[in-house]
Protein backbone atom coordinates (compact mmCIF):
# COMPACT_ATOMS: atom_id res chain seq x y z
CA UNK A 1 0.00 0.00 0.00
CA UNK A 2 1.54 3.37 -1.00
CA UNK A 3 2.32 5.86 1.72
CA UNK A 4 -0.03 8.78 2.16
CA UNK A 5 1.18 12.31 1.42
CA UNK A 6 2.60 13.91 4.53
CA UNK A 7 0.06 16.14 6.28
CA UNK A 8 1.74 19.41 7.35
CA UNK A 9 -0.16 22.69 7.82
CA UNK A 10 1.56 26.02 8.43
CA UNK A 11 1.24 27.25 12.03
CA UNK A 12 -0.08 23.91 13.30
CA UNK A 13 2.08 21.89 15.72
CA UNK A 14 3.68 18.68 14.44
CA UNK A 15 4.97 15.71 16.42
CA UNK A 16 7.98 14.17 14.66
CA UNK A 17 9.74 10.87 15.27
CA UNK A 18 12.87 9.65 13.50
CA UNK A 19 14.57 6.33 14.22
CA UNK A 20 18.00 4.91 13.64
CA UNK A 21 18.16 2.42 10.77
CA UNK A 22 17.13 -1.03 12.01
CA UNK A 23 16.69 0.67 15.39
CA UNK A 24 20.44 0.97 15.72
CA UNK A 25 22.08 3.40 18.14
CA UNK A 26 22.52 6.89 16.68
CA UNK A 27 23.95 8.61 19.78
CA UNK A 28 27.00 7.03 21.43
CA UNK A 29 28.44 9.88 23.50
CA UNK A 30 27.44 13.20 25.02
CA UNK A 31 29.13 15.01 22.14
CA UNK A 32 26.76 13.31 19.69
CA UNK A 33 23.68 14.67 21.46
CA UNK A 34 25.28 18.12 21.54
CA UNK A 35 26.05 18.07 17.82
CA UNK A 36 22.51 16.99 16.97
CA UNK A 37 21.03 19.81 19.06
CA UNK A 38 23.38 22.34 17.48
CA UNK A 39 22.29 21.20 14.01
CA UNK A 40 18.64 21.29 15.09
CA UNK A 41 19.06 24.90 16.21
CA UNK A 42 20.55 25.88 12.86
CA UNK A 43 18.10 24.00 10.65
CA UNK A 44 14.99 24.99 12.60
CA UNK A 45 15.97 28.66 12.28
CA UNK A 46 16.73 28.29 8.58
CA UNK A 47 13.36 26.67 7.82
CA UNK A 48 11.32 28.79 10.26
CA UNK A 49 10.22 25.89 12.47
CA UNK A 50 9.63 26.75 16.11
CA UNK A 51 10.79 23.95 18.43
CA UNK A 52 8.58 23.51 21.51
CA UNK A 53 9.85 20.20 22.89
CA UNK A 54 12.38 17.49 22.10
CA UNK A 55 13.80 14.27 23.48
CA UNK A 56 16.87 12.53 22.06
CA UNK A 57 16.90 8.83 22.91
CA UNK A 58 19.65 6.35 22.12
CA UNK A 59 18.19 5.22 18.82
CA UNK A 60 15.46 7.72 17.98
CA UNK A 61 14.40 11.34 18.42
CA UNK A 62 11.14 13.11 19.21
CA UNK A 63 10.40 16.71 18.26
CA UNK A 64 7.39 18.98 18.67
CA UNK A 65 7.60 21.86 16.21
CA UNK A 66 5.41 24.40 14.47
CA UNK A 67 6.42 25.25 10.90
CA UNK A 68 5.55 28.60 9.37
CA UNK A 69 5.24 27.08 5.90
CA UNK A 70 4.10 23.72 4.54
CA UNK A 71 7.55 22.56 3.40
CA UNK A 72 9.34 23.69 6.55
CA UNK A 73 9.42 20.37 8.40
CA UNK A 74 10.56 18.39 5.37
CA UNK A 75 13.35 20.86 4.62
CA UNK A 76 14.49 21.01 8.23
CA UNK A 77 14.51 17.24 8.74
CA UNK A 78 16.26 16.55 5.44
CA UNK A 79 19.18 18.85 6.17
CA UNK A 80 19.29 17.92 9.86
CA UNK A 81 19.36 14.20 9.10
CA UNK A 82 22.03 14.57 6.43
CA UNK A 83 24.26 16.84 8.50
CA UNK A 84 24.12 14.65 11.58
CA UNK A 85 24.61 11.42 9.59
CA UNK A 86 27.72 12.90 7.97
CA UNK A 87 29.12 13.84 11.40
CA UNK A 88 28.27 10.43 12.90
CA UNK A 89 29.82 8.46 10.02
CA UNK A 90 32.97 10.57 10.12
CA UNK A 91 33.37 10.28 13.87
CA UNK A 92 32.81 6.53 14.05
CA UNK A 93 34.42 5.63 10.72
CA UNK A 94 31.32 4.02 9.35
CA UNK A 95 29.40 4.17 6.07
CA UNK A 96 25.82 3.65 5.05
CA UNK A 97 22.44 4.85 6.17
CA UNK A 98 22.02 6.12 9.72
CA UNK A 99 18.29 6.83 9.73
CA UNK A 100 15.31 4.58 9.07
CA UNK A 101 13.74 6.08 5.94
CA UNK A 102 11.68 9.23 6.19
CA UNK A 103 10.59 10.69 9.49
CA UNK A 104 7.12 9.99 10.89
CA UNK A 105 4.80 12.79 11.90
CA UNK A 106 1.31 13.93 12.84
CA UNK A 107 -0.24 17.35 13.24
CA UNK A 108 -1.74 18.06 16.68
CA UNK A 109 -4.84 20.06 17.50
CA UNK A 110 -4.65 22.54 20.36
CA UNK A 111 -5.10 22.37 23.37
CA UNK A 112 -5.51 18.90 24.78
CA UNK A 113 -3.46 17.27 22.04
CA UNK A 114 -0.54 19.70 21.91
CA UNK A 115 0.01 19.46 25.67
CA UNK A 116 -0.31 15.68 25.45
CA UNK A 117 2.52 15.68 22.89
CA UNK A 118 4.66 17.82 25.20
CA UNK A 119 4.17 15.25 27.96
CA UNK A 120 4.57 12.26 25.66
CA UNK A 121 7.93 13.55 24.45
CA UNK A 122 9.46 14.63 27.75
CA UNK A 123 8.21 11.54 29.62
CA UNK A 124 9.79 9.21 27.06
CA UNK A 125 12.89 8.40 29.18
CA UNK A 126 10.61 7.56 32.13
CA UNK A 127 8.48 5.18 30.04
CA UNK A 128 11.70 3.56 28.81
CA UNK A 129 12.87 2.98 32.38
CA UNK A 130 16.03 5.08 31.95
CA UNK A 131 15.21 7.57 34.72
CA UNK A 132 12.50 7.76 37.39
CA UNK A 133 11.80 11.44 36.69
CA UNK A 134 12.00 13.46 33.44
CA UNK A 135 14.16 16.11 35.11
CA UNK A 136 16.96 13.57 35.49
CA UNK A 137 17.33 13.03 31.75
CA UNK A 138 19.73 15.59 30.22
CA UNK A 139 18.77 15.29 26.54
CA UNK A 140 15.24 16.63 26.52
CA UNK A 141 13.53 20.02 26.70
CA UNK A 142 12.12 19.34 30.18
CA UNK A 143 14.64 21.59 31.94
CA UNK A 144 13.93 24.49 29.56
CA UNK A 145 10.16 24.16 29.79
CA UNK A 146 10.29 23.93 33.59
CA UNK A 147 12.73 26.87 33.97
CA UNK A 148 15.51 24.70 35.39
CA UNK A 149 17.73 26.10 32.64
CA UNK A 150 17.51 29.02 30.22
CA UNK A 151 17.36 27.93 26.57
CA UNK A 152 16.34 30.55 24.00
CA UNK A 153 16.18 27.76 21.43
CA UNK A 154 12.87 26.50 22.88
CA UNK A 155 9.82 28.49 21.75
CA UNK A 156 6.73 28.01 23.95
CA UNK A 157 3.59 27.00 22.09
CA UNK A 158 0.50 29.17 22.58
CA UNK A 159 -1.15 26.37 24.57
CA UNK A 160 1.84 26.16 26.89
CA UNK A 161 1.66 29.93 27.43
CA UNK A 162 -2.06 29.61 28.19
CA UNK A 163 -1.34 27.44 31.25
CA UNK A 164 -0.97 30.64 33.30
CA UNK A 165 -0.53 34.36 32.74
CA UNK A 166 2.72 34.59 34.70
CA UNK A 167 5.89 32.64 33.86
CA UNK A 168 6.55 31.13 37.29
CA UNK A 169 2.94 30.00 37.70
CA UNK A 170 3.03 28.55 34.20
CA UNK A 171 6.11 26.48 35.01
CA UNK A 172 4.54 25.21 38.22
CA UNK A 173 1.45 24.06 36.33
CA UNK A 174 3.59 22.43 33.64
CA UNK A 175 5.76 20.59 36.18
CA UNK A 176 2.59 19.27 37.80
CA UNK A 177 1.44 17.93 34.42
CA UNK A 178 4.73 16.08 34.01
CA UNK A 179 4.43 14.52 37.48
CA UNK A 180 1.63 12.36 36.12
CA UNK A 181 2.16 9.78 33.42
CA UNK A 182 -0.01 9.84 30.31
CA UNK A 183 -2.76 7.26 30.31
CA UNK A 184 -2.38 4.32 27.95
CA UNK A 185 -5.15 5.53 25.65
CA UNK A 186 -3.42 8.86 25.06
CA UNK A 187 -0.07 7.15 24.43
CA UNK A 188 -1.65 4.76 21.93
CA UNK A 189 -3.45 7.61 20.14
CA UNK A 190 -0.24 9.60 19.71
CA UNK A 191 1.68 6.57 18.45
CA UNK A 192 -1.05 5.58 15.99
CA UNK A 193 -1.36 9.11 14.61
CA UNK A 194 2.41 9.63 14.33
CA UNK A 195 3.27 6.34 12.66
CA UNK A 196 0.23 6.45 10.42
CA UNK A 197 0.55 10.13 9.52
CA UNK A 198 -2.98 10.87 10.73
CA UNK A 199 -4.12 14.10 12.43
CA UNK A 200 -4.18 13.96 16.22
CA UNK A 201 -7.31 15.74 17.34
CA UNK A 202 -11.05 15.76 17.70
CA UNK A 203 -13.39 14.54 14.99
CA UNK A 204 -14.49 18.12 14.40
CA UNK A 205 -10.87 19.16 13.84
CA UNK A 206 -10.29 16.29 11.39
CA UNK A 207 -13.39 17.09 9.36
CA UNK A 208 -12.31 20.73 8.98
CA UNK A 209 -9.10 19.72 7.25
CA UNK A 210 -8.92 20.09 3.48
CA UNK A 211 -7.65 16.64 2.52
CA UNK A 212 -6.09 15.60 -0.81
CA UNK A 213 -8.14 13.15 -2.87
CA UNK A 214 -7.59 9.59 -1.67
CA UNK A 215 -6.07 10.58 1.66
CA UNK A 216 -7.61 9.13 4.82
CA UNK A 217 -8.02 10.69 8.24
CA UNK A 218 -7.94 7.54 10.37
CA UNK A 219 -6.18 4.16 10.30
CA UNK A 220 -7.68 1.26 8.41
CA UNK A 221 -8.80 -1.78 10.35
CA UNK A 222 -5.77 -3.67 11.61
CA UNK A 223 -4.77 -6.75 9.68
CA UNK A 224 -2.65 -9.64 10.82
CA UNK A 225 0.22 -8.43 12.95
CA UNK A 226 3.75 -8.86 11.73
CA UNK A 227 6.10 -10.89 13.84
CA UNK A 228 7.79 -8.74 16.46
CA UNK A 229 11.43 -7.91 15.84
CA UNK A 230 13.94 -8.93 18.47
CA UNK A 231 14.47 -6.28 21.14
CA UNK A 232 17.54 -4.09 21.03
CA UNK A 233 19.76 -3.52 24.01
CA UNK A 234 18.96 0.20 23.87
CA UNK A 235 15.63 1.19 25.46
CA UNK A 236 13.27 1.82 22.56
CA UNK A 237 10.03 3.07 24.07
CA UNK A 238 8.34 5.55 21.72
Amino acid sequence: MPRQPRLIIPDVAVHIVQRGNNRAVCFRADADFQVYLAELRRRSAKFACEVHAYCLMGNHVHLLVTPSRADGCAGMMKELSQAYAWYFNQRYERTGTLWEGRFRSCIAESRRYVLACYRYIELNPVRAGIVPHPGLYPWSSYAANCAMTVDCFIAPHAEYLALASEAHARQVVYRALLEESLDAQAVDAIRAATYGGFPLGSEKFKQRLAMPVGRTLTPARPGRRKRQESKESVPDTD
